[in-house]
């Protein structure tokens, strides 16, 4: 015998109590609890043993509760290590700026030790200002072997332009000789006299080139030797010979301190393009700043230049040139200027100037 269907649910029908109790079971009615053997509605089964029970698991970064208590006063374990997801954390100490704190060297900018050996600041050399070594490096023997080395390079431009001193001055006085009848037309006389003098002005500057293109790596020809600009070297020649003759008169040492300060002052025109007052007044500021290395130089310059006048005025076709590049390299260690290594004489352009004002 059947039940009949239920109307709200026509596809369904009540079980056999009897089948129920053939089969052994235990079927609880509609609308009673479920066997005790399943697990809740809703539950989760428990987790493998080992684990942390649920609601131990840290909360998500960055969103721990701020320690109780007051904070501490130094830093955690393991401060200033950068870690992933590290920040700024409540009850916590800011964490140091670059370039210092903790973890991190002491030293320069971002931290790092200082570089190693005594560098100086920028634009210096040798702890000192650039170009412009002391006194005590410079040697007067290391001067004239320089002079010597770069001269038997190049002797014979130097001996010719010497040679074509000689003749030109020669020449002059021989024809202001017979235009003043030996002298005794005055004003004949002076003219010449005068001719010879500028002439022999734009020789010192011709001489002065040479050695400065010597200092500079490069072999002077003859022509370069008279690129100068004449009127500069002129005056300037003149304003030194005629404040020599006026200290020589003021009781002779004083010509000799001013020639002695003023020896430079075509150097410096025809070096770095000055005006006759500028040239005299670099050259008194450097020479009088190490006039007592310079002094030694000096005196060595004459002696070598009078054994050269002994030997029948030959002499001086060698020492002539080797004293003005000796005393040019002089001029260039301690004005800062380029000092071409013996081993290259590849033309090579001076720096550009002044590298060190010292004047």
């Amino acid at each position: 015998m059947t039940t009949p269907s239920d109307p709200q649910n026509p596809g369904s029908s009540d079980p056999d109590p009897g089948a129920g109790a053939e089969s052994g079971g235990n079927q609880e009615p509609a609308g009673g609890t479920p066997p005790p053997s399943y697990p809740p509605p809703g539950s989760t089964p428990p987790p493998p043993s080992g684990y942390p029970p649920p609601g131990s698991y840290p909360p998500p970064g960055g969103a721990y509760p701020p320690p109780s208590g007051p904070p501490p006063q130094g830093p955690p374990p393991g401060y200033g290590t950068q870690q992933p997801g590290y920040g700024a954390q409540p009850g916590y100490p800011p964490p140091p700026p670059p370039g210092g704190g903790y973890g991190q060297p002491a030293g320069g900018p971002g931290g790092y030790p200082p570089p190693p050996g005594n560098y100086g600041a920028p634009g210096t050399y040798g702890g000192g200002e650039y170009g412009a070594p002391t006194a005590d490096q410079f040697s007067i023997g290391e001067a004239f072997s320089y002079g010597w080395n770069r001269y038997k390079e190049n002797a014979l431009s130097w001996i010719v332009v010497i040679l074509i001193s000689l003749v030109v001055t020669g020449i002059i006085q021989t024809l202001g000789n017979v235009s003043s009848d030996n002298g005794r037309i005055f004003w004949i006389s002076a003219i010449f006299g005068i001719i010879a003098t500028i002439v022999g002005y734009i020789f010192q500057g011709a001489y002065a080139r040479g050695a400065l293109d010597e200092t500079s790596g490069t072999k002077p020809d003859i022509g370069r030797f008279f690129n100068i600009n004449f009127a500069a070297v002129i005056i300037t020649a003149f304003l030194v010979g005629l404040g020599t003759v006026i200290g020589l008169i003021l009781l002779i040492i004083p010509g000799i301190v001013f020639a002695f300060l003023a020896y430079w002052s075509l150097t410096f025109v025809v070096d770095r393009d000055m005006d006759p007052i500028e040239g005299i007044k670099a050259s008194f500021s450097v020479i009088s700043k190490n006039a007592g290395t310079l002094f030694l130089l000096a005196l060595a310059v004459i002696g070598l230049n009078i054994v050269g006048a002994l030997l029948c005025l030959i002499g001086l076709l060698v020492t002539l040139p080797v004293t003005m590049i000796a005393t040019t390299y002089a001029y260039r260690f301690f004005t800062g200027g380029q000092i071409a290594p013996l081993a290259s004489a590849a033309p090579m352009a001076p720096p550009p100037y002044p590298p060190n004002q010292q004047y």
